[in-house]
């Protein structure tokens, strides 16, 4: 394994969050006193993730919020899933994921367009959301009363392993043949 892979390792496994390829950029740069491309990062994430493969370990790096991240490969989901729900004491409430839902896919939003949509207060659910950093405020809408606009944060993307809001389910992922009513003519 060459010095280049060693040291992207290291900064990714130290990286608290998902760290860019402009910042392993720069702290290689600055570190090994040379100057580092951006087809060299990726080329050695690329190598680094080959031999991870290969060698039948449980993690490899991921492109994730926007940077890289040591993340259990998918087959282990399942194992972490319930480590994970074992260790979990504080879950979003059902009202808290329903109101994140619409953030998500209508972002930016105000507080009564979500409570429009849910059909009830939005208020609590809001603050949890803002106190669990999964929703930021984005600004002010450029209407009568200037009322606070909400998005998701990063820490969203983070959490729901997301790389790009664009990356959210849509509505096709969701509909099965078994909902189809009646027959398909051939």
């Amino acid at each position: 394994m060459n010095i280049l892979q060693n040291h992207i390792q290291a900064l990714v496994f130290c990286a608290q969050s998902p760290i860019s390829i402009e910042e392993i950029q720069r702290a290689l740069g600055e570190s090994l006193e040379m100057e580092v491309l951006v087809s060299d990062v990726l080329e050695s994430i690329e190598e680094i993730n080959e031999q991870l493969a290969g060698a039948g370990f449980a993690f490899q790096i991921y492109a994730i919020g926007g940077g890289y991240q040591f993340l259990t490969k998918p087959e282990f989901q399942d194992t972490v899933g319930v480590y994970l729900k074992q260790r979990s004491k504080k879950k979003l409430s059902t009202s808290a994921l329903e109101t994140l839902a619409i953030i998500a896919y209508k972002q930016p939003i105000t507080r009564s367009a979500v409570e429009q949509i849910r059909g009830v207060g939005c208020d609590y659910a809001i603050h949890k959301l803002l106190e669990k950093e999964l929703v930021e405020i984005k600004g002010k809408a450029d209407t009568i009363g200037r009322p606070v606009l909400y998005g998701t944060s990063q820490k969203f993307m983070d959490y729901f392993g997301i790389n790009h809001i664009k990356d959210l389910p849509q509505l096709k992922d969701f509909i099965s043949e078994e909902n189809v009513i009646g027959e398909i003519a051939d």
